[in-house]
């Protein structure tokens, strides 16, 4: 765990000289005011967890001084220190902030205690908005859909590393197919769950912004630096740091990981001494990391470092039987959202979404049920609330799709109509015939992948030449 630093704030000498020996004999990190400014000060630049705060000092009241601590950094925990047990001053400090009072002369075990607790305070005020702002409720495998193999397996291997003690974990996969959800699913199903949960995007950051996120700074480690500012590796302390597109770290940044791995310590910027802290380190990103190792771009020690224990999430379009299941809890999670009453989803549309290839994966299957229950009414999904853009690609599909439209113009509708189904059926049945029953060019010809040939084959009841 990080040290934690105890503000003393009182004008006798003797005991700030007191306080602060016996704390730093208890392992505490401990800060020294004599006066009320001085201790705003020491709050603002130095970010201390606790104040032990005495209610008479020599330039302002310590309730005041109390109120503008808690306006400058509310995650502190504020001890009043009075040298008479007053019923009255001690219900106006707690009303005004105050977690706790300890009179003098000093009963230090009593002191000790007090501190403790005030530290929990500390803690959970310090997670607050990353335990409760995005998570309402625990993540557990309750809301991922996993009907296929391939996610079952997934989410027995995330229990038992859930379970273990493994300090690294590293999540693999396409973009949108669920690493983040799986990364709190470790994290909610482990001893760590009451800690926090900690989400960065390495992408998202320049080079010294992120290791400025991560590990904070110093006051005075740059020219903004006005005061210290705690990392989110320290808002993680015994929790879980998920860190995104590992794969776009930088190698500075990526050296200092490897040293919080495998020593558990990092520095502030700007700072000279180790902070010691617990976290488990998992991992994700979309990039091929042994092509990056062999270009020289990501370190060898810490691919290694990070590849203990693997995940590897399956495309979308590999595990076709969560299509279904994750687009109707979808319109469910939509319907309540939107207060809306769909409840069910049209065949045509159903047959859509299973013959799609989903580039996007479940994000992109996410945002195409969201938009359709946005734009539709009534109690069933329509093809006609599906984005024409996914439907443009559907037979075409991508850079194809406009050799297809350009194929297609040659093509008449017959006065009395025709059916979509029948023109899929005839394109599929010439590919098919033209390739001599080669599905990897009958799907070439198509601009389709093989999976979504042989879905069509399947539902128009087509055999291949090969198989008669």
């Amino acid at each position: 765990m990080s040290e934690n630093r105890i503000l003393v704030v009182d004008d006798e000498q003797l005991i700030r000289w007191t306080l602060q020996k016996s704390l730093e004999k208890a392992g505490y990190g401990v800060l020294l005011a004599e006066t009320g400014e001085e201790a705003l000060q020491k709050v603002k630049q130095e970010a201390p967890d606790v104040v032990l705060l005495d209610i008479n000092l020599p330039d302002m009241d310590g309730y005041k001084v109390l109120e503008q601590a808690l306006k400058i950094d509310p995650a502190i925990i504020p001890i009043m220190v009075t040298a008479l047990e007053d019923v009255d001053l001690v219900v106006r400090a707690i009303r005004l902030g105050a977690l706790d009072y300890i009179t003098k002369p000093f009963d230090f075990n009593k002191v000790l205690l007090s501190i403790e607790k005030a530290l929990e305070a500390s803690q959970l005020k310090r997670e607050v908005k990353y335990l409760r702002q995005e998570q309402k409720g625990r993540v557990g495998f309750h809301n991922i859909v996993a009907v296929s193999p391939e996610m079952q397996k997934i989410l027995q291997m995330t229990d038992k590393v859930a379970a273990s003690d493994a300090a690294t974990v590293l999540v693999q996969g396409e973009s949108g197919t669920g690493k983040e959800l799986i990364a709190q699913a470790i994290h909610h199903r482990s001893k760590r769950e009451n800690m926090a949960f900690v989400a960065v995007n390495c992408a998202g950051f320049a080079e010294h912004l992120l290791e400025n996120e991560l590990c904070g700074h110093e006051r005075g480690a740059f020219t903004d630096a006005k005061q210290l500012k705690r990392g989110l590796l320290e808002i993680a302390d015994g929790g879980s740091l998920f860190l995104d597109e590992i794969g776009d770290m930088n190698q500075a940044m990526q050296a200092k990981l490897l040293r919080l791995i495998e020593q558990k310590t990092f520095r502030r910027m700007g700072g000279v001494k180790d902070i010691k802290v617990d976290v488990r380190i998992i991992t994700a990103t979309n990039k091929d990391l042994r092509r990056l190792m062999d270009e020289g771009v990501f370190r060898e020690d810490l691919f290694y470092r990070i590849n203990i224990v693997a995940l590897q999430l399956s495309a979308l379009r590999e595990r076709r039987e969560d299509i279904l299941p994750l687009a109707k809890s979808f319109v469910q999670k939509y319907n309540e959202d939107f207060h809306k009453n769909v409840k069910k989803i049209s065949s045509e549309v159903e047959q859509f979404l299973v013959s799609y290839d989903w580039p996007g994966n479940v994000r992109e299957l996410r945002n195409v049920i969201e938009r359709a229950m946005i734009l539709g009414d009534g109690d069933t999904l329509l093809m006609e609330h599906l984005p024409l853009d996914i439907l443009g690609t559907a037979q075409g599909g991508g850079a194809g799709a406009t050799g297809a439209t350009g194929a297609m113009k040659g093509l008449i509708i017959p006065p009395e109509g025709i059916s979509m189904e029948k023109v899929e059926e005839a394109l599929v049945r010439q590919a098919l015939e033209m390739t001599g029953g080669n599905q990897t060019k009958a799907a070439k010809l198509l601009d389709i992948s093989r999976d979504s040939l042989r879905y069509r084959m399947q539902k128009f009841g087509i055999v291949s030449p090969s198989e008669q």
